[in-house]
């Protein structure tokens, strides 16, 4: 006979890892499977470098970032960890729109400072600012991979089991729940599913027993091999993260941890990859064409890094066209992600929202569940 769980949860990423913690710490019968271990190496939530920011054009994403900080200095607590680093920000670039960014975070009062080019590189020479700069000191980085083993650890302690090494093939609906059914012919019986897949999830929806109308009204799903690149410090100048957006290009930066050995910033195109079916078609091998594009770059705009890289990797981008997140539930199924590539750092609050609709306990913004919203109007 077949193991059951009140709440399975699929994939053991950072929402995945979010999700099963809060609904562990409610007191629910949680089972968490993961195809691998988690923080997958070959998933969205490995490594110990990714950017917790505040400066949103849209004030909603930036007053979630506030709820979510609460949400980490909870885990903090709970976990005896420091997860988040401060380290700042700069964003800048005539595509960025730092005077914008600035009016959202005096309307959410997060502290920041408007800089003109010039003050800003007086401030931090080894970056060539070309606009005006908005900083924001509360800005900073996320290990998210210790940030996943401590969610899941908590998770456990309050009696959530992991199974890892169990790769989901399908979900099938059976009387008032779901059987979980693994590549390897195992069975789990679940009152409830969440599936939190990231890259997997095109190749998943499909097997999950979804209504039509449901699947139809998701959004477009892609998912991108990302490819990021570590280059030596030259001086000790202490760095920030930034985002710089031009017409040209947009990337990204930030101090890159363990990542890097602590010896080097993290530089990367934002959606630079190359687009491909799920997770499952992932080469692991960069891209000549975007290593060039990135390494101009930092000649051009970064003199305080080696152009040199010293260090590459590939990673994941899952997204919507909006770059809104998906949790959205049909029945007892709750889908939950792709996270666009902004999403570790609201982490904890994407699973309090994916806990709430699993559980019918609470709500989740309407702009996450447009396959809902589509079949309503209908």
């Amino acid at each position: 006979m077949p193991e059951s769980s009140e709440y399975v949860v699929v994939g053991a990423g950072l929402a995945g890892a979010a999700t099963a913690w809060q609904l562990a710490l409610r007191g629910h019968d949680v089972t968490i499977l993961e195809r691998k271990v988690p923080a997958s190496h070959d998933g969205s939530s490995h490594g110990s470098a990714r950017i917790f920011r505040y400066a949103y054009p849209d004030e909603f994403y930036t007053r979630a970032v506030i709820e979510s900080k609460v949400l980490w200095d909870e885990l903090d607590r709970t976990s005896g960890l420091d997860l988040i680093t401060a380290f700042g920000a700069v964003d800048y670039g005539p595509e960025r729109q730092p005077e914008h960014l600035a009016r959202v975070l005096t309307g959410a009062g997060v502290e920041h400072e408007l800089l003109s080019a010039a003050e800003a590189r007086a401030r931090w020479p080894h970056i060539a600012f070309d606009t005006s700069v908005l900083w924001h000191p509360g800005a900073g980085v996320i290990d998210a991979e210790r940030s996943v083993n401590a969610m899941i650890e908590q998770a456990v302690k309050q009696g959530a089991r992991l199974l890892t090494g169990w790769n989901v093939a399908s979900v099938d609906k059976r009387g008032s729940g779901y059987c979980v059914i693994s590549a390897a012919g195992e069975e789990i019986d679940a009152g409830n599913v969440i599936v939190s897949a990231g890259g997997w999830l095109p190749g998943l929806l499909g097997q999950l027993g979804l209504p039509e109308g449901f699947l139809a009204g998701l959004p477009e799903i892609t998912v991108r091999q990302e490819q990021a690149y570590h280059f030596r410090y030259r001086t000790d100048e202490p760095w920030p993260t930034f985002i710089h957006k031009s017409a040209e290009i947009q990337t990204y930066g930030l101090p890159g941890g363990r990542d890097a050995g602590f010896a080097g910033q993290k530089v990367a195109e934002y959606n630079g990859g190359k687009f491909i079916p799920s997770a499952a078609a992932q080469t692991g091998t960069v891209d000549p064409d975007n290593l060039h594009r990135v390494v101009d770059y930092v000649q051009k705009y970064l003199p305080g890094l080696d152009p040199e890289p010293y260090a590459e990797t590939t990673c994941l981008f899952t997204n919507t066209p909006t770059e809104d997140f998906l949790i959205d539930r049909s029945d007892g199924l709750t889908v939950l992600s792709p996270c666009s590539g902004h999403g570790a750092k609201f982490a904890p609050l994407i699973g309090q929202w994916a806990a709430d609709l699993a559980t019918g306990t609470g709500e989740v913004p309407a702009r996450f569940r447009q396959a809902t919203a589509r079949i309503s109007t209908n």
